[in-house]
């Protein structure tokens, strides 16, 4: 069985519902409390919604916050740490390599036996 509903009347009681606007319940018709009664309860369940996301906004900036004082701290250490890279590279550039190395004792070898 369908009933058949005015749907304009309904959109002004949801409206009057969502203004708290004083409703005559002895006019209503019980599709139409129904129809309220539901309409409230999905007002209430959105309200939980919006209370539910603020507060998660309030999370995710708080961590937020936490999160780039903890990125801070790691570039920084990254920092050091490349520049401390950077000074082994110098060093070791400054180092003789292992072939040049070999060849030079070979030419201390070889000066030494010429020198006896």
């Amino acid at each position: 069985m369908y009933l058949t509903f005015d749907i304009s009347r309904f959109i002004i009681l949801g409206i009057m519902a969502k203004k708290k606007m004083k409703i005559n319940k002895k006019e209503l018709s019980a599709p139409e409390r129904h129809f309220g009664v539901i309409l409230e309860d999905i007002d209430s369940k959105l309200d939980l919604v919006v209370e539910g996301v603020g507060t998660l906004d309030g999370k995710i900036d708080r961590h937020y916050g936490e999160f780039q004082e903890f990125r801070k701290d790691v570039d920084y250490k990254f920092e050091l740490v490349f520049d401390e890279l950077h000074l082994i590279r110098n060093e070791l550039k400054e180092k003789v390599g292992r072939d040049e190395f070999a060849l030079l004792e070979k030419r201390v070898i070889a000066l030494e036996k010429s020198r006896k």
